[in-house]
C-alpha cells in the first residue's frame, strides 16, 4: 500500500430542502388553510477515526465529498426527506485543519472517534407555520439553509509510543523487525525505508507500545537533502526517541560521532520540542566489534558525544541487548503514562486502606 500522509479534500454537506407554500384542496372544505410541509436537512459530512487504516491514499484521487441536498416539503403537510450523510473513515491519529487560514480544526485520536467535519441545512419552514389568528392564508414560506463547503488539509502523525532516530543503514529497521511483529524491508543501501512503518512490541500479556521506524535522516535534512526532515512529525507524538548509532559503518572514514551530532542539530532546527523529549542512546551492531574491542569504542564514542541518558548496546541481527531494552522501554512509558493520568480521588473514609 502506497502511504500518504497528506491529502486536501473539498467537503460540501447537503442544502437544506425549501418549504413549501400550499393549501388544503378538499371537497367541501372551501377554505381549507395553509398544509405546506418543511424542507429536510441537508446530509452531514463525518469523519471516522479507524484503527484499520494507516494512509491518507484514499484522499489523493478523490478529492470532493458531497453530501445530498435534503428534499423540499410538499403539501398535505409532507415534510421533505432529509439527505444522507456520508462518513470519511481516516487512520488514528490524522489532523485536519483549515486549508486557507491553517487553523487546527480537529484531531482524530481515539479509534472509532466521529467527529461532524460539515453540517447540513436546516430545511426552511413551509407556509403552515405562518398561519395566525389574522392571516388565516400564509403565503411566506422560506428557503433551505446552505449547508457548510470547506477545504480542509489532512494530515497524518502516526500514534507511536516510541520513535526511531538515525542515520541511513544504521539498522532501524532491523531492530524493529527483531523485537516487533513489523516485517519492513531491510537491505545494505540506505534509504531503504521509504515511508513510516509502526510495530507493537509485546512485552508481556496486555504488555505493549508501539514503536514507529521513520526514514534515516542525514546532514541538511532541513535543507531538503536526502528525505528532507518530511516525516520527522510522524515522531512528535512520540514519548521516547531512540537514537541508533552504528558502531561499524561500512566506510570507515565515517565517523559515527560527527553523524550522530549532526542529527541532533538536523532535529534542534526542525523542533526544538522534539529535540527535548527523553533521547536514548542505542549502539547497535556489535556483533561486528570484536569482543576485546568493544568497551573501549563504547566508551569512546559517549565521551565524544557527552551523552547523559541512559545508553544501550545491542546487535539488532543477534539480538543481542534487545530484551533488556525493551523492558526498559516499556518501564520508562509505564511510568509517563501513568504521570500524565489525573489522581484518582480517593474516599476519605478508606484513606487509611490506601
Amino acid at each position: 500500500m502506497k502511504f500518504v500522509d497528506e491529502a486536501t479534500i473539498d467537503v460540501a454537506a447537503g442544502d437544506g430542502g425549501n418549504g413549501c407554500a400550499s393549501f388544503r384542496h378538499e371537497k367541501y372544505k372551501e377554505f381549507g388553510g395553509p398544509d405546506g410541509g418543511d424542507g429536510g436537512r441537508g446530509g452531514h459530512v463525518y469523519a471516522l477515526a479507524d484503527a484499520s487504516l494507516n494512509t491518507l491514499v484514499d484522499f489523493r484521487y478523490t478529492r470532493r465529498f458531497e453530501a445530498q441536498r435534503g428534499e423540499h416539503g410538499k403539501g398535505s403537510d409532507m415534510f421533505g426527506v432529509k439527505g444522507d450523510d456520508i462518513t470519511l473513515k481516516m487512520p488514528v491519529g490524522t489532523i485536519i485543519s483549515d486549508a486557507e487560514t491553517g487553523e487546527v480544526l480537529f484531531e482524530l485520536l481515539k479509534p472509532g472517534e466521529l467527529i461532524t467535519i460539515a453540517k447540513g441545512g436546516d430545511g426552511g419552514f413551509g407556509n403552515m407555520h405562518y398561519k395566525s389568528s389574522t392571516n388565516r392564508a400564509p403565503r411566506q414560506k422560506t428557503p433551505g439553509w446552505p449547508g457548510e463547503r470547506r477545504t480542509l488539509k489532512l494530515e497524518l502523525k502516526v500514534l507511536a509510543d516510541v520513535g526511531l532516530l538515525g542515520m541511513p543503514n544504521a539498522g532501524k529497521s532491523t531492530l524493529i523487525a527483531a523485537i516487533s511483529n513489523a516485517r519492513p524491508k531491510i537491505a545494505d543501501y540506505p534509504f531503504t525505508t521509504l515511508h513510516p512503518n509502526l510495530g507493537v512490541v509485546r512485552v508481556g500479556p496486555e504488555k505493549s507500545f508501539v514503536v514507529a521506524d521513520v526514514p534515516g535522516l542525514i546532514e541538511g535534512a532541513s535543507e531538503g537533502a536526502g528525505l528532507g526532515h518530511q516525516f520527522l512529525r510522524h515522531l512528535q507524538r512520540t514519548r521516547l526517541l531512540l537514537h541508533l548509532v552504528d558502531v561499524a559503518p561500512f566506510d570507515e572514514s565515517v565517523d559515527p560521532v560527527q553523524q550522530a551530532k549532526a542529527i541532533v542539530a538536523e532535529l534542534k532546527k526542525y523542533d526544538p520540542e522534539l529535540h527535548a523529549k527523553p533521547r536514548w542512546l542505542v549502539l547497535n551492531k556489535l556483533d561486528m566489534v570484536p569482543t576485546e574491542e568493544r568497551e573501549a569504542r563504547v566508551k569512546d564514542i559517549v565521551k565524544r558525544l557527552k551523552h547523559k541518558g541512559p545508553v544501550f548496546e545491542i546487535s539488532a541481527l543477534t539480538r543481542e541487548g534487545c530484551e533488556l531494552l525493551v523492558q526498559k522501554i516499556y518501564e520508562h512509558i509505564a511510568k509517563v503514562h501513568q504521570a500524565a493520568q489525573a489522581p484518582v480521588e480517593v474516599d476519605p473514609r478508606f484513606a487509611a486502606d490506601h
